[in-house]
């Protein structure tokens, strides 16, 4: 069964403002979720899940955002469109999509924007991890609008300045950046998606903290290959990204990676604040619980108004 949600209805303030008939399409929507987790699994039957990538279909889907003109971000969902849906970062995603579409045909009244990051939200928990704050509330703009340029997602081939740049651009701080990237904590890349090859952790399925421990407390070396520079432990069995490792190097990083590692408490707590904000970037206010101290907090004003 779904792990790690005592109830479907944890509801949040924006939520609690809505009229009652949305209330429940929004607890079917997000159950329906939780039973297409759930029933992939059975299916499965060899130990993987959707969690990982759901988490990644949102982690892009908002990663998109720019502070400085309010583009990109969740809202509109435009990865369904060219260029976006077709940038090699999303590699792989047509999966997830096409089996998303499955809970919004039994929810059409739920927009795709939703739909994704709700997924993501919950497949954090589902794997293990904290309870990432998430509201409905987000729209799907229609085919020609606008899409943001493929490039605005980190490029695992880069370095600190990199990483840097592409997360202030969504007005994310250092410590809320090293946070983000501890997502790689689940999952692992595919040569045939991304090039590179291998997991972060010893079960790619279970949130923890374990990234953080392995990339402080194991030796990293360049990998022989024929593929994209890449990391190693001693052992084989591991990966790091040139991303990852440039972590160590960074004198602001550094600190909060070291913390993560010997604190999987603080990790949690300042992963599910960084998550939802990143899910929250430029959406209309309902869909922005992280900003929320009362309902009223965040009827008049948008998102994005707060990362410029």
């Amino acid at each position: 069964m779904f792990r790690g949600l005592s109830t479907l209805a944890r509801l949040t303030p924006a939520a609690l403002a809505a009229p009652a008939a949305a209330l429940c399409d929004e607890k079917s929507a997000r159950g329906a979720l939780a039973d297409l987790i759930d029933e992939s699994e059975a299916k499965r039957g060899d130990g993987t899940s959707l969690g990982p990538t759901m988490v990644r279909l949102a982690w892009h889907s908002a990663g998109t955002f720019d502070s400085r003109d309010g583009t990109g971000g969740s809202n509109g969902a435009l990865m369904r469109f060219e260029p976006e849906k077709s940038d090699p970062a999303n590699a792989g995603l047509g999966i997830i999509y096409d089996m998303l579409h499955v809970v919004k045909k039994r929810h059409p009244e739920v927009t795709f924007a939703d739909l994704w990051s709700a997924a993501g939200s919950m497949a954090v928990e589902f794997l293990g991890g904290p309870r990432v704050p998430h509201a409905f509330g987000r729209q799907d703009f229609p085919a020609g609008h606008p899409t943001p340029p493929n490039g605005r997602l980190p490029d695992a081939s880069q370095g600190a300045p990199h990483v840097r740049a592409v997360f202030g651009r969504m007005g994310m701080t250092d410590r809320e950046t090293v946070a983000l990237c501890g997502a790689h904590t689940v999952g692992r890349c595919h040569i045939v998606r991304s090039g590179y090859d291998g997991k972060w952790t010893s079960n790619p399925l279970k949130f923890d903290n374990e990234y953080f421990q392995n990339l402080v407390g194991l030796t990293w070396t360049q990998k022989q290959w024929d593929g994209p520079l890449q990391y190693t432990d001693p052992s084989g069995e591991l990966m790091m990204l040139p991303t990852d490792v440039a972590m160590l190097d960074d004198p602001a990083y550094r600190p909060f990676v070291e913390l993560y590692a010997r604190d999987e408490e603080a990790f949690f707590a300042d992963f599910a604040d960084a998550f939802a904000k990143l899910l929250s970037l430029g959406c209309p206010a309902p869909a922005c619980p992280h900003l929320a101290a009362s309902v009223s907090d965040v009827q008049h004003t948008d998102c994005e108004l707060h990362y410029y």
